[in-house]
Protein backbone atom coordinates (compact mmCIF):
# COMPACT_ATOMS: atom_id res chain seq x y z
CA UNK A 1 0.00 0.00 0.00
CA UNK A 2 1.21 2.90 -1.31
CA UNK A 3 0.64 6.76 0.40
CA UNK A 4 1.52 9.59 -1.51
CA UNK A 5 0.26 12.71 0.47
CA UNK A 6 -0.39 16.25 -0.13
CA UNK A 7 -3.50 16.54 2.21
CA UNK A 8 -4.81 20.18 1.14
CA UNK A 9 -1.62 21.84 1.85
CA UNK A 10 -1.01 19.87 5.15
CA UNK A 11 2.23 19.08 3.20
CA UNK A 12 4.55 20.65 1.72
CA UNK A 13 6.43 18.06 0.15
CA UNK A 14 5.68 14.88 -1.13
CA UNK A 15 4.92 12.10 1.51
CA UNK A 16 5.49 8.84 0.15
CA UNK A 17 5.73 5.60 2.50
CA UNK A 18 5.61 1.96 1.16
CA UNK A 19 4.22 -1.33 3.16
CA UNK A 20 3.72 -3.54 0.68
CA UNK A 21 1.07 -6.61 1.86
CA UNK A 22 2.40 -9.89 2.70
CA UNK A 23 1.89 -12.32 0.26
CA UNK A 24 -0.67 -14.97 0.83
CA UNK A 25 1.45 -17.72 0.30
CA UNK A 26 4.30 -16.76 2.28
CA UNK A 27 2.30 -15.59 5.32
CA UNK A 28 0.86 -19.05 5.51
CA UNK A 29 4.35 -20.79 5.17
CA UNK A 30 5.41 -18.51 7.89
CA UNK A 31 2.66 -19.53 9.95
CA UNK A 32 2.96 -23.32 8.71
CA UNK A 33 7.22 -22.41 10.20
CA UNK A 34 6.19 -21.23 13.68
CA UNK A 35 4.12 -24.20 14.35
CA UNK A 36 6.33 -26.99 13.54
CA UNK A 37 9.07 -24.86 15.39
CA UNK A 38 6.48 -25.05 18.32
CA UNK A 39 5.65 -28.65 18.27
CA UNK A 40 9.30 -29.93 17.97
CA UNK A 41 9.53 -27.11 21.15
CA UNK A 42 6.88 -29.11 22.98
CA UNK A 43 8.65 -32.51 21.82
CA UNK A 44 11.63 -31.02 23.19
CA UNK A 45 10.27 -29.99 26.48
CA UNK A 46 8.78 -33.63 27.01
CA UNK A 47 12.35 -35.23 26.74
CA UNK A 48 14.20 -32.72 28.84
CA UNK A 49 11.43 -34.12 31.68
CA UNK A 50 11.61 -37.16 31.55
CA UNK A 51 15.92 -36.35 31.28
CA UNK A 52 15.89 -38.07 27.65
CA UNK A 53 17.61 -34.50 26.49
CA UNK A 54 20.01 -32.22 28.45
CA UNK A 55 18.46 -29.51 30.18
CA UNK A 56 20.08 -26.31 29.62
CA UNK A 57 18.30 -23.80 30.91
CA UNK A 58 17.53 -22.22 33.95
CA UNK A 59 15.21 -23.87 36.17
CA UNK A 60 14.33 -24.03 40.26
CA UNK A 61 16.48 -25.86 42.31
CA UNK A 62 15.11 -29.19 43.89
CA UNK A 63 15.18 -27.33 47.31
CA UNK A 64 13.12 -24.15 46.47
CA UNK A 65 10.46 -26.49 44.75
CA UNK A 66 7.66 -25.91 47.17
CA UNK A 67 8.28 -22.07 47.01
CA UNK A 68 6.39 -19.81 44.83
CA UNK A 69 8.23 -19.75 41.59
CA UNK A 70 9.94 -16.67 40.64
CA UNK A 71 8.80 -17.37 37.29
CA UNK A 72 6.42 -19.29 34.99
CA UNK A 73 8.52 -21.85 33.35
CA UNK A 74 6.28 -21.67 30.02
CA UNK A 75 7.42 -18.18 29.94
CA UNK A 76 11.15 -19.43 28.89
CA UNK A 77 8.82 -21.73 26.28
CA UNK A 78 10.22 -19.06 23.23
CA UNK A 79 13.59 -18.77 24.29
CA UNK A 80 14.70 -22.61 25.01
CA UNK A 81 13.15 -23.73 21.54
CA UNK A 82 12.99 -20.94 18.98
CA UNK A 83 15.42 -18.05 20.11
CA UNK A 84 17.87 -20.30 21.38
CA UNK A 85 18.24 -21.75 17.55
CA UNK A 86 19.34 -18.59 15.70
CA UNK A 87 20.53 -16.91 18.92
CA UNK A 88 24.33 -16.33 17.46
CA UNK A 89 22.51 -13.45 14.77
CA UNK A 90 22.68 -11.51 18.09
CA UNK A 91 24.50 -9.96 21.01
CA UNK A 92 27.83 -10.09 18.31
CA UNK A 93 31.00 -8.63 20.07
CA UNK A 94 32.41 -5.64 18.49
CA UNK A 95 36.03 -4.47 19.28
CA UNK A 96 36.22 -1.33 17.52
CA UNK A 97 34.68 1.74 17.03
CA UNK A 98 31.12 1.45 15.65
CA UNK A 99 31.71 3.29 12.59
CA UNK A 100 31.22 2.52 8.62
CA UNK A 101 33.46 -0.40 9.42
CA UNK A 102 33.69 -2.59 12.38
CA UNK A 103 35.52 -5.39 13.98
CA UNK A 104 34.23 -8.52 15.49
CA UNK A 105 35.21 -11.26 18.27
CA UNK A 106 34.39 -14.58 16.60
CA UNK A 107 32.59 -16.99 18.33
CA UNK A 108 31.62 -20.54 17.83
CA UNK A 109 29.04 -22.91 19.67
CA UNK A 110 29.56 -26.57 20.40
CA UNK A 111 26.11 -26.90 22.28
CA UNK A 112 23.60 -25.30 19.83
CA UNK A 113 24.11 -21.51 21.04
CA UNK A 114 23.80 -22.28 24.58
CA UNK A 115 26.90 -21.06 25.09
CA UNK A 116 29.71 -19.93 22.52
CA UNK A 117 33.18 -19.97 22.93
CA UNK A 118 35.78 -17.13 21.29
CA UNK A 119 38.19 -18.65 18.86
CA UNK A 120 40.82 -15.30 19.63
CA UNK A 121 40.26 -14.44 16.30
CA UNK A 122 38.90 -10.68 14.92
CA UNK A 123 37.10 -10.77 11.83
CA UNK A 124 38.43 -7.37 9.87
CA UNK A 125 36.40 -4.07 8.30
CA UNK A 126 33.05 -5.43 8.73
CA UNK A 127 30.61 -3.33 6.89
CA UNK A 128 28.27 -2.02 9.31
CA UNK A 129 25.04 -1.55 8.21
CA UNK A 130 23.27 -2.09 11.62
CA UNK A 131 24.61 0.70 14.12
CA UNK A 132 22.38 3.87 14.80
CA UNK A 133 25.42 6.03 13.81
CA UNK A 134 23.53 8.37 11.24
CA UNK A 135 25.82 11.05 10.92
CA UNK A 136 28.94 9.12 10.83
CA UNK A 137 29.77 10.90 14.41
CA UNK A 138 30.95 7.23 15.99
CA UNK A 139 34.44 7.70 15.39
CA UNK A 140 38.07 7.95 16.92
CA UNK A 141 39.50 10.25 15.23
CA UNK A 142 38.74 13.99 14.26
CA UNK A 143 37.77 16.95 16.44
CA UNK A 144 35.00 15.16 18.46
CA UNK A 145 37.36 12.95 19.89
CA UNK A 146 39.82 15.56 20.66
CA UNK A 147 37.20 17.74 22.09
CA UNK A 148 36.27 14.67 24.42
CA UNK A 149 39.75 13.70 25.38
CA UNK A 150 40.83 17.45 26.33
CA UNK A 151 37.69 17.54 28.78
CA UNK A 152 38.34 14.41 29.82
CA UNK A 153 41.60 15.28 30.90
CA UNK A 154 40.26 18.40 33.07
CA UNK A 155 36.90 16.89 34.34
CA UNK A 156 37.59 13.50 34.71
CA UNK A 157 35.15 10.26 33.70
CA UNK A 158 32.55 10.73 36.24
CA UNK A 159 31.09 13.32 38.33
CA UNK A 160 29.55 11.12 40.97
CA UNK A 161 26.60 13.05 42.27
CA UNK A 162 23.05 14.20 40.73
CA UNK A 163 22.49 17.67 38.65
CA UNK A 164 20.77 19.03 42.09
CA UNK A 165 23.23 18.27 44.44
CA UNK A 166 26.83 18.54 43.38
CA UNK A 167 26.50 17.31 40.06
CA UNK A 168 26.19 20.55 37.81
CA UNK A 169 28.82 21.32 35.75
CA UNK A 170 29.27 24.44 33.58
CA UNK A 171 29.58 21.78 30.72
CA UNK A 172 26.02 21.29 31.23
CA UNK A 173 24.58 24.52 31.07
CA UNK A 174 26.35 24.82 27.89
CA UNK A 175 24.67 21.86 26.39
CA UNK A 176 21.57 22.69 27.49
CA UNK A 177 21.44 26.57 26.18
CA UNK A 178 22.92 24.84 23.03
CA UNK A 179 20.53 22.07 22.27
CA UNK A 180 17.80 24.92 23.06
CA UNK A 181 19.22 26.77 19.95
CA UNK A 182 19.66 23.61 18.22
CA UNK A 183 15.75 22.52 18.16
CA UNK A 184 14.59 26.25 18.26
CA UNK A 185 13.19 25.97 21.93
CA UNK A 186 13.13 28.57 25.10
CA UNK A 187 14.94 25.98 26.81
CA UNK A 188 16.21 22.59 27.24
CA UNK A 189 17.37 19.80 29.79
CA UNK A 190 19.62 17.02 28.98
CA UNK A 191 19.32 13.80 30.91
CA UNK A 192 21.31 10.70 30.66
CA UNK A 193 19.96 7.91 29.49
CA UNK A 194 17.51 8.22 26.68
CA UNK A 195 15.69 5.31 27.60
CA UNK A 196 15.12 6.71 30.87
CA UNK A 197 14.23 10.34 29.18
CA UNK A 198 10.94 8.94 28.55
CA UNK A 199 10.46 6.59 30.91
CA UNK A 200 11.12 8.70 34.24
CA UNK A 201 9.74 12.12 32.26
CA UNK A 202 5.82 10.86 31.21
CA UNK A 203 5.17 10.30 34.67
CA UNK A 204 6.16 14.11 35.65
CA UNK A 205 3.88 15.20 33.55
CA UNK A 206 0.51 13.17 33.41
CA UNK A 207 -1.24 11.21 36.04
CA UNK A 208 -4.23 9.76 37.47
CA UNK A 209 -7.10 11.42 35.43
CA UNK A 210 -5.38 12.13 32.64
CA UNK A 211 -5.24 10.53 28.92
CA UNK A 212 -2.51 9.43 27.01
CA UNK A 213 -3.08 8.33 23.08
CA UNK A 214 -0.30 6.61 21.88
CA UNK A 215 0.64 4.76 18.45
CA UNK A 216 0.65 1.11 18.58
CA UNK A 217 3.92 0.90 17.39
CA UNK A 218 5.75 3.49 19.84
CA UNK A 219 9.07 2.70 21.74
CA UNK A 220 9.09 0.24 24.96
CA UNK A 221 10.73 3.45 26.70
CA UNK A 222 7.31 5.16 25.72
CA UNK A 223 5.27 2.51 26.60
CA UNK A 224 6.59 2.21 30.13
CA UNK A 225 6.21 5.41 30.94
CA UNK A 226 2.69 6.01 30.10
CA UNK A 227 1.97 3.18 32.29
CA UNK A 228 4.30 3.90 35.25
CA UNK A 229 2.25 7.85 34.34
CA UNK A 230 -0.97 6.17 36.19
CA UNK A 231 -3.08 7.81 33.06
CA UNK A 232 -5.58 5.89 31.00
CA UNK A 233 -3.97 5.00 28.08
CA UNK A 234 -5.72 4.23 24.72
CA UNK A 235 -4.16 3.30 21.40
CA UNK A 236 -4.41 4.39 18.05
CA UNK A 237 -3.35 2.89 15.17
CA UNK A 238 0.03 3.17 13.28
CA UNK A 239 -0.17 6.39 11.69
CA UNK A 240 -4.00 6.55 11.33
CA UNK A 241 -5.05 10.46 11.72
CA UNK A 242 -8.60 8.95 11.55
CA UNK A 243 -7.99 6.36 14.67
CA UNK A 244 -6.36 8.92 16.11
CA UNK A 245 -9.19 11.44 15.75
CA UNK A 246 -11.58 8.81 16.50
CA UNK A 247 -10.06 8.78 20.20
CA UNK A 248 -10.15 12.16 20.77
CA UNK A 249 -13.69 12.76 19.84
CA UNK A 250 -14.63 9.93 22.26
CA UNK A 251 -12.58 11.36 24.98
CA UNK A 252 -14.45 14.71 24.76
CA UNK A 253 -17.62 13.30 24.61
CA UNK A 254 -17.36 10.69 26.78
CA UNK A 255 -15.00 12.43 29.21
CA UNK A 256 -13.50 9.83 32.44
CA UNK A 257 -15.46 6.71 32.50
CA UNK A 258 -17.80 5.65 34.60
CA UNK A 259 -17.46 9.71 36.35
CA UNK A 260 -17.79 11.65 32.83
CA UNK A 261 -15.62 14.25 33.95
CA UNK A 262 -13.25 15.95 31.65
CA UNK A 263 -10.17 14.19 31.21
CA UNK A 264 -7.05 16.70 33.10
CA UNK A 265 -4.72 16.65 30.54
CA UNK A 266 -5.05 14.89 26.66
CA UNK A 267 -1.43 14.04 25.87
CA UNK A 268 -0.62 12.60 22.08
CA UNK A 269 2.53 10.13 22.23
CA UNK A 270 4.42 9.77 18.83
CA UNK A 271 8.12 8.92 17.54
CA UNK A 272 9.64 10.90 14.50
CA UNK A 273 10.80 7.67 12.76
CA UNK A 274 9.60 4.85 14.06
CA UNK A 275 12.63 2.53 14.48
CA UNK A 276 11.37 -0.77 13.42
CA UNK A 277 8.84 0.10 10.48
CA UNK A 278 11.35 3.00 8.69
CA UNK A 279 7.98 5.66 8.77
CA UNK A 280 7.51 8.88 9.59
CA UNK A 281 5.27 10.39 11.64
CA UNK A 282 2.85 12.34 10.07
CA UNK A 283 3.58 15.17 11.89
CA UNK A 284 1.19 18.33 10.13
CA UNK A 285 -1.63 15.74 10.30
CA UNK A 286 -0.93 15.11 14.49
CA UNK A 287 -0.62 19.16 15.02
CA UNK A 288 -3.46 20.48 13.19
CA UNK A 289 -5.51 17.34 15.34
CA UNK A 290 -3.73 18.67 18.45
CA UNK A 291 -4.53 22.13 17.68
CA UNK A 292 -8.67 21.33 16.99
CA UNK A 293 -9.14 19.05 19.91
CA UNK A 294 -7.21 21.39 21.86
CA UNK A 295 -4.28 18.27 23.61
CA UNK A 296 -0.70 17.87 24.34
CA UNK A 297 1.88 16.29 22.00
CA UNK A 298 5.02 14.69 23.35
CA UNK A 299 7.38 14.38 20.02
CA UNK A 300 10.03 11.47 20.65
CA UNK A 301 12.90 12.20 17.84
CA UNK A 302 15.16 9.58 18.80
CA UNK A 303 15.76 8.39 15.62
CA UNK A 304 14.66 11.33 13.40
CA UNK A 305 16.88 14.44 15.57
CA UNK A 306 20.14 14.53 13.06
CA UNK A 307 18.74 12.51 10.35
CA UNK A 308 16.02 14.43 9.05
CA UNK A 309 15.60 18.02 8.04
CA UNK A 310 17.64 20.01 5.48
CA UNK A 311 19.99 20.95 8.44
CA UNK A 312 19.41 18.25 10.08
CA UNK A 313 16.98 19.59 12.71
CA UNK A 314 14.87 16.46 12.70
CA UNK A 315 11.17 15.42 11.67
CA UNK A 316 9.38 19.57 12.24
CA UNK A 317 11.67 20.81 9.88
CA UNK A 318 11.46 18.31 7.48
CA UNK A 319 7.99 19.55 7.39
CA UNK A 320 8.99 23.26 7.62
CA UNK A 321 6.90 23.20 10.75
CA UNK A 322 7.44 25.58 13.77
CA UNK A 323 8.93 24.15 16.72
CA UNK A 324 6.45 25.95 19.35
CA UNK A 325 3.26 23.86 17.89
CA UNK A 326 5.24 20.31 19.67
CA UNK A 327 4.51 21.07 23.45
CA UNK A 328 7.14 18.13 24.63
CA UNK A 329 10.13 17.44 22.02
CA UNK A 330 12.27 14.76 23.11
CA UNK A 331 15.52 13.15 21.33
CA UNK A 332 18.43 11.16 22.17
CA UNK A 333 22.39 11.93 21.66
CA UNK A 334 22.91 7.88 21.26
CA UNK A 335 22.67 7.85 17.12
CA UNK A 336 22.87 11.04 15.13
CA UNK A 337 25.44 12.45 17.47
CA UNK A 338 27.59 9.56 18.55
CA UNK A 339 27.27 9.59 22.40
CA UNK A 340 24.72 8.91 24.73
CA UNK A 341 21.94 10.40 26.92
CA UNK A 342 18.62 12.24 25.82
CA UNK A 343 16.78 15.87 25.75
CA UNK A 344 13.91 17.29 26.62
CA UNK A 345 12.75 20.86 25.16
CA UNK A 346 9.87 23.03 25.49
CA UNK A 347 8.68 25.93 26.80
CA UNK A 348 10.77 27.31 29.74
CA UNK A 349 8.28 26.79 32.31
CA UNK A 350 8.09 22.93 31.05
CA UNK A 351 11.81 22.73 31.95
CA UNK A 352 11.76 24.17 35.03
CA UNK A 353 8.91 21.80 36.02
CA UNK A 354 10.73 18.83 35.51
CA UNK A 355 13.85 20.20 36.60
CA UNK A 356 12.04 19.61 39.91
CA UNK A 357 9.60 17.18 39.34
CA UNK A 358 11.52 14.56 37.14
CA UNK A 359 12.88 11.40 38.85
CA UNK A 360 16.03 11.42 36.38
CA UNK A 361 16.73 15.14 37.41
CA UNK A 362 16.44 14.62 41.15
CA UNK A 363 17.93 11.17 41.35
CA UNK A 364 20.19 10.07 38.52
CA UNK A 365 23.91 10.71 38.35
CA UNK A 366 24.94 13.85 35.90
CA UNK A 367 26.00 13.21 32.02
CA UNK A 368 30.24 12.41 31.85
CA UNK A 369 32.23 15.09 30.66
CA UNK A 370 33.54 13.88 27.97
CA UNK A 371 29.96 12.20 26.61
CA UNK A 372 28.45 15.54 26.97
CA UNK A 373 31.67 17.71 25.16
CA UNK A 374 31.06 14.75 22.05
CA UNK A 375 27.53 16.23 22.11
CA UNK A 376 28.52 19.79 22.14
CA UNK A 377 31.47 19.57 19.21
CA UNK A 378 28.95 17.48 16.73
CA UNK A 379 25.87 19.77 17.88
CA UNK A 380 28.07 22.75 16.89
CA UNK A 381 29.59 21.40 13.30
CA UNK A 382 25.89 20.00 12.31
CA UNK A 383 25.12 23.62 12.64
CA UNK A 384 28.13 25.05 11.42
CA UNK A 385 29.78 26.48 14.55
CA UNK A 386 32.55 25.16 14.33
CA UNK A 387 33.36 27.27 10.71
CA UNK A 388 33.06 24.24 8.23
CA UNK A 389 30.47 22.91 6.17
CA UNK A 390 31.12 19.06 7.48
CA UNK A 391 27.99 18.86 9.15
CA UNK A 392 25.63 20.25 6.82
CA UNK A 393 27.72 17.69 4.27
CA UNK A 394 27.11 15.03 6.17
CA UNK A 395 23.42 15.82 7.13
CA UNK A 396 23.03 15.50 2.75
CA UNK A 397 24.70 12.22 2.14
CA UNK A 398 22.99 10.73 4.59
CA UNK A 399 19.58 12.30 2.45
CA UNK A 400 21.54 10.83 -0.65
CA UNK A 401 22.58 7.47 0.48
CA UNK A 402 19.27 6.50 1.71
CA UNK A 403 17.47 6.91 -1.35
CA UNK A 404 19.94 5.13 -3.42
CA UNK A 405 19.64 2.04 -0.95
CA UNK A 406 16.32 2.27 -0.61
CA UNK A 407 15.69 2.48 -4.31
CA UNK A 408 17.87 -0.15 -5.33
CA UNK A 409 16.99 -3.00 -2.71
CA UNK A 410 13.46 -2.19 -4.42
CA UNK A 411 14.64 -2.37 -7.96
CA UNK A 412 16.10 -5.76 -6.89
CA UNK A 413 12.43 -7.06 -5.66
CA UNK A 414 12.55 -7.32 -1.83
CA UNK A 415 9.65 -5.69 -0.10
CA UNK A 416 10.94 -2.85 1.88
CA UNK A 417 8.90 -1.11 4.17
CA UNK A 418 8.74 2.63 5.46
CA UNK A 419 8.92 5.92 4.24
CA UNK A 420 11.97 6.92 1.09
CA UNK A 421 13.59 9.44 3.76
CA UNK A 422 13.90 7.55 6.45
CA UNK A 423 17.75 5.98 7.00
CA UNK A 424 16.13 2.83 8.42
CA UNK A 425 15.43 0.59 5.74
CA UNK A 426 13.31 -2.42 6.69
CA UNK A 427 14.33 -5.51 4.66
CA UNK A 428 11.24 -8.29 5.11
CA UNK A 429 12.48 -11.87 5.99
CA UNK A 430 9.08 -13.11 7.22
CA UNK A 431 9.87 -17.09 7.74
CA UNK A 432 11.41 -18.17 11.05
CA UNK A 433 14.42 -20.09 9.58
CA UNK A 434 15.15 -17.16 6.88
CA UNK A 435 16.08 -14.77 10.04
CA UNK A 436 18.80 -16.85 11.07
CA UNK A 437 19.88 -17.81 7.75
CA UNK A 438 20.23 -13.62 6.80
CA UNK A 439 22.32 -12.51 9.35
CA UNK A 440 24.81 -15.61 9.14
CA UNK A 441 25.25 -15.51 5.43
CA UNK A 442 25.52 -11.68 5.70
CA UNK A 443 27.90 -12.54 8.00
CA UNK A 444 30.24 -14.79 5.88
CA UNK A 445 29.94 -11.67 3.29
CA UNK A 446 31.47 -9.39 5.69
CA UNK A 447 28.47 -7.51 6.45
CA UNK A 448 26.96 -6.77 9.79
CA UNK A 449 23.10 -6.50 9.86
CA UNK A 450 20.29 -6.79 12.30
CA UNK A 451 18.05 -9.07 12.39
CA UNK A 452 14.60 -9.03 13.92
CA UNK A 453 11.75 -11.00 14.79
CA UNK A 454 8.97 -11.54 17.36
CA UNK A 455 7.74 -10.10 19.44
CA UNK A 456 10.06 -7.21 18.36
CA UNK A 457 7.62 -7.68 15.27
CA UNK A 458 3.88 -9.26 14.39
CA UNK A 459 4.64 -12.76 14.15
CA UNK A 460 4.63 -13.07 10.64
CA UNK A 461 6.96 -9.85 9.91
CA UNK A 462 10.32 -10.77 10.64
CA UNK A 463 12.43 -8.61 8.94
CA UNK A 464 16.32 -7.82 8.75
CA UNK A 465 16.98 -3.99 9.80
CA UNK A 466 19.31 -1.46 7.68
CA UNK A 467 20.61 1.92 9.47
CA UNK A 468 22.18 4.02 6.96
CA UNK A 469 24.91 6.51 7.84
CA UNK A 470 26.58 9.31 6.01
CA UNK A 471 29.95 7.61 6.98
CA UNK A 472 28.75 4.86 4.43
CA UNK A 473 30.60 5.52 1.23
CA UNK A 474 28.98 4.27 -2.27
CA UNK A 475 31.39 1.54 -2.90
CA UNK A 476 30.59 0.53 0.43
CA UNK A 477 26.82 0.67 0.08
CA UNK A 478 27.30 -0.88 -3.40
CA UNK A 479 29.37 -3.86 -2.35
CA UNK A 480 26.50 -4.45 0.26
CA UNK A 481 23.95 -4.31 -1.96
CA UNK A 482 25.93 -6.99 -4.10
CA UNK A 483 25.89 -9.03 -1.61
CA UNK A 484 22.34 -8.21 -0.21
CA UNK A 485 21.07 -9.49 -3.44
CA UNK A 486 22.97 -12.45 -3.60
CA UNK A 487 21.73 -13.23 -0.28
CA UNK A 488 18.71 -12.21 -1.79
CA UNK A 489 18.38 -15.23 -4.53
CA UNK A 490 20.11 -17.65 -2.31
CA UNK A 491 17.55 -17.38 0.41
CA UNK A 492 14.27 -16.38 -2.60
CA UNK A 493 13.75 -13.30 -0.43
CA UNK A 494 12.07 -11.26 -3.28
CA UNK A 495 8.52 -11.58 -2.57
CA UNK A 496 7.73 -8.21 -4.06
CA UNK A 497 5.14 -8.05 -6.88
CA UNK A 498 5.78 -4.44 -7.29
CA UNK A 499 9.28 -4.00 -9.06
CA UNK A 500 10.51 -0.72 -9.56
CA UNK A 501 11.78 -0.58 -13.10
CA UNK A 502 15.57 1.07 -13.42
CA UNK A 503 15.35 3.62 -15.82
CA UNK A 504 18.71 5.36 -16.19
CA UNK A 505 16.65 8.45 -17.33
CA UNK A 506 14.31 8.71 -14.42
CA UNK A 507 15.19 11.91 -12.42
CA UNK A 508 16.11 11.01 -8.80
CA UNK A 509 13.01 11.45 -6.61
CA UNK A 510 10.50 9.82 -9.19
CA UNK A 511 9.35 6.11 -8.68
CA UNK A 512 7.84 4.01 -11.34
CA UNK A 513 6.47 0.72 -10.40
CA UNK A 514 5.52 -2.44 -13.51
CA UNK A 515 3.31 -4.84 -11.86
CA UNK A 516 4.90 -8.21 -12.27
CA UNK A 517 3.42 -11.75 -12.50
CA UNK A 518 2.90 -13.02 -9.16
Amino acid sequence: INHIVHNGGLYKRPFNEAFEETPMLVAVLTYVGYGVLTLFGYLRDFMRQWKIEKCQNATEREEQKDFVPLYQDFENFYNRNLYMRIRDSWNRPICSVPGAKVDMMERVSHDYNWTFTYTGRVIKDIINMGSYNYLGFAQKTGACQEAAAKVLSQYGAGVCSTRQEMGNLDKHEELEKLVARFLGVESAMAYGMGFATNSMNIPALVGKGCLILSDELNHASLVLGARLSGATIRIFKHNNMQSLEKLLKDAIVHGQPRTRRPWKKILILVEGIYSMEGSIVRLPEVIALKKKYKSYLYLDEAHSIGALGPSGRGVVEYFGLNPEDVDVMMGTFTKSFGAAGGYIGGKKELIDYLRTYSHSAAYATSMSPPVVEQIITSVKCIMGEDGTTVGEARVQQLAENTRYFRRRLKEMGFIIYGNEDSPVVPLMLYMPAKIGAFGREMLKRNIGVVVVGFPATPIIESRARFCLSAAHTKEMLDTALKEINEVGDLLQLKYSRRRLVPLLDRPFDETTYEETED
